[in-house]
C-alpha cells in the first residue's frame, strides 16, 4: 500500500525524488565528459576508434541496446543493476562522443555546454513549475522526433546542406520541448508515489536517463550551430 501523504509531505517527497534524478543525471554527464576528454587526449586510441568502422558502429549499437534493455527491463532488474547499466551507458557514450574534440575546438564545446545547461535548466524548471498539462506537447515532440530521424537518414544519401540546417534547428526545438515534457512526466511519477524504496530508486534512474538523453541530444544539436570547427 502507498502511504497517503499530506500536502507538505508530498512536496518534500517530490523535491527529494527530483534531487535524486538530477543528481544521477549530473553524475552521468560528468562520466561522459571525463571519458570523452580522456579518449580525446590519447591520439592513438581515438584514431583506432575513428578508423575502425566496425568498432565505432559496434559501440554505437551497443549504446542503443543498453538503453532499450534498461527501459524494457526496469521492472524486472534490481535497482543496483539498473544503476550499473546506466553508468556503463554514460561511459560508453563518452567513448563515441570523444570525436567531437577532433571536430570542434575545446572552447566552443565548453561554451556550447554552458548554453545547453542554461537552456535545459530553464525548460526543466518550466516543466516542473507549470500548471499546464504538457502531454500534447510531448506527443507532438515525439512524432516530430520520428520525422527528424527519418529526415536524418534520408539526408545521409542526399547530403543537402539546407536539409541539414533544418534538421539542426528542428532538433533543438524538439529536445527543448521534450525537456519540459519529460520533467513534468517525472514529477507526476513522483507525485503518484512508489510502493517501496527499490521502486523509487529505479524510478530515479529512469528519470535521470530520460533527462540525460534530452540534455545530450540538445547539446549535440546546439553544437552544430555554436561549435567552432578546427
Amino acid at each position: 500500500m502507498i502511504h497517503e501523504l499530506t500536502s507538505e509531505e508530498q512536496k518534500s517527497a517530490v523535491a527529494s525524488f527530483m534531487n535524486k534524478v538530477y543528481g544521477w543525471m549530473s553524475i552521468a554527464l560528468a562520466i561522459t565528459a571525463l571519458t570523452a576528454m580522456y579518449i580525446a587526449s590519447d591520439a592513438d586510441l581515438i584514431m583506432t576508434i575513428i578508423s575502425n568502422k566496425l568498432l565505432y558502429y559496434g559501440l554505437f549499437f551497443a549504446q542503443i541496446g543498453l538503453v532499450w534493455y534498461i527501459s524494457g527491463s526496469i521492472d524486472k532488474i534490481s535497482a543496483e543493476k539498473a544503476t550499473l547499466l546506466y553508468l556503463a551507458y554514460s561511459m560508453l557514450l563518452g567513448v563515441t562522443l570523444s570525436i567531437i574534440f577532433i571536430i570542434y575546438t575545446s572552447e566552443s564545446i565548453a561554451s556550447t555546454f554552458m548554453v545547453t545547461a542554461l537552456t535545459f535548466g530553464a525548460m526543466s524548471l518550466y516543466g516542473f513549475t507549470t500548471k499546464k498539462d504538457l502531454t500534447s506537447l510531448g506527443s507532438f515532440a515525439f512524432m516530430a522526433l520520428i520525422g527528424l530521424i527519418i529526415a536524418t537518414v534520408v539526408n545521409m544519401f542526399l547530403q543537402s546542406s539546407m536539409l541539414n540546417y533544418i534538421i539542426g534547428y528542428a532538433g533543438v526545438l524538439i529536445f527543448v520541448a521534450l525537456t519540459a515534457y519529460d520533467t513534468q512526466k517525472i514529477k507526476k511519477m513522483a507525485i503518484r508515489g512508489f510502493n517501496d524504496a527499490e521502486q523509487e530508486k529505479k524510478g530515479a534512474i529512469m528519470g535521470a536517463l530520460t533527462l540525460y538523453l534530452d540534455f545530450i541530444n540538445l547539446f549535440l544539436f546546439m553544437l552544430r550551430f555554436l561549435g567552432d570547427r578546427k
